[in-house]
This record gives C-alpha cells, structure tokens and sequence, in this order.
C-alpha cells in the first residue's frame, strides 16, 4: 500500500494528495511538517535527506518533490487518461505543467504568503498589489488556453490541471479583485466538482493567516 507523507495544509502537499486521489489507490497519509513535526526525524530523513514534504513511498519505491510525485503517479496509475501515452499528446501536457510549476504556481504562492501569510501590520501593499497584477496576468494566458476546452489540453484531466488548478482555490478564497476570466471560472467550477479536488485542495487556510514560521 502507498504511504503518502505531508501535512494537508501545505500546498505542494495538496496537489500531490489531489494526484493521488485521482487514481483511487489505497493508501496511508500521514501528517508531517507544520505543526505534526517530524521532518527531522531520522527515519523521515532516510525518505527524503532534504527533510521535506510531500514524499511518497510505494512498495521500494521512494519518490520526493510534488511534479515528480505526481508524474509517477500519473505514469504507474493513470496511463492513457491523466497521463498520456501517446508522447505527442504528452508534450502538450508536459509543457502547460511545467509552465505552471516554475511560473503560475511561484507567483500565487508569492501572493498569498504576502496577503495572508505576513502579518497584517507587515504586509507590503505595493508588492501586493505587483504580484496580483503579475499572477492576473498569468490566468489570462490560462483563460486563453482553456476557450473550448473542458481541461487546460483537452477534454479529460491530466497533470498539467493538477499543477494549475491546485493554485485555484486559494485564488478564489482570498480578499482580492479578480478580472473578469470566464474560462478560468468555468474550469474552476468542474474542478471543485471532481471529489479529489474538494478533499485536497480545497481546505481552509486560517491556520495560515499572519504566520509565517512554516
């Protein structure tokens, strides 16, 4: 059985269990970081010597850090759907992944520790106001991507939804003006439908406000 490690509240964690979910394999989660501990513990170590979350462990099989977490579970569990075999069809994917990974993902993570992870009385509202311009910017490319499409690349989800669509719930939950970016709206509304994605990444974050210690 497949032990999955992290605490629920993180967000690399939440779209790594969303991964997991999807692929309706049985398996042991076990809350580690933040306020659980436990990323110094010796036998957390010999997992991951980086002492971080998420970490996944299947049967021999250890695998660390969340895209690479969720390409193998997207390639062991979910070939031909969340994971395309054909590897035309996959590089379309893997690049809308990437980009969310390394571009859309920084810069909503960037906003919400500046609005909701800095105290109210150390918060920057110019910075603020540059990253929610900056990350507007990003989801109107999304918005783009998506005009008659279900999924960011096509009808069916696959991994590159996993890496955007987790950055959705706490977009939408924070105190900000939004644009106006139907597409986006649209896919938000049939992600918050799918089960995995209310159980994962859909959790509140007011354990988060006004700390910044992890």
């Amino acid at each position: 059985m497949i032990t999955f490690y992290g605490r629920k509240s993180s967000d690399n964690v939440q779209k790594t269990l969303w991964m997991l979910l999807e692929t309706g394999q049985p398996h042991e989660h076990v809350e580690l970081g933040g306020k659980f501990g436990g990323l110094e513990d010796p036998a957390f170590l010999k997992l991951n010597p980086h002492g971080r979350v998420p970490v996944l462990v299947d049967g021999d099989v250890v695998v660390w850090e969340s895209t690479a977490i969720i390409r193998y579970l997207a390639a062991a569990y979910s070939p031909g759907t969340i994971w395309p075999e054909d590897a035309r069809v996959r590089a379309g994917v893997d690049k809308w992944m990437d980009w969310a990974q390394s571009r859309l993902y920084p810069e909503a993570n960037r906003l919400f520790w500046r609005l909701i992870r800095t105290p109210e009385a150390d918060q920057n509202a110019q910075k603020i106001a540059a990253g929610l311009e900056a990350l507007n910017a990003h989801l109107g490319m999304v918005d783009d991507q998506l005009a008659g499409r279900a999924y960011l690349c096509g009808d069916q989800l696959t991994m590159a939804d996993i890496i955007a669509g987790a950055t959705l719930y706490r977009y939408y939950e924070m105190p900000i003006a939004r644009p106006v970016l139907e597409n986006v709206a649209r896919w938000y509304e049939t992600l918050s439908q799918r089960p995995a994605y209310r159980q994962a990444v859909m959790v509140p974050f007011d354990e988060l406000k006004g700390r910044l210690a992890f």
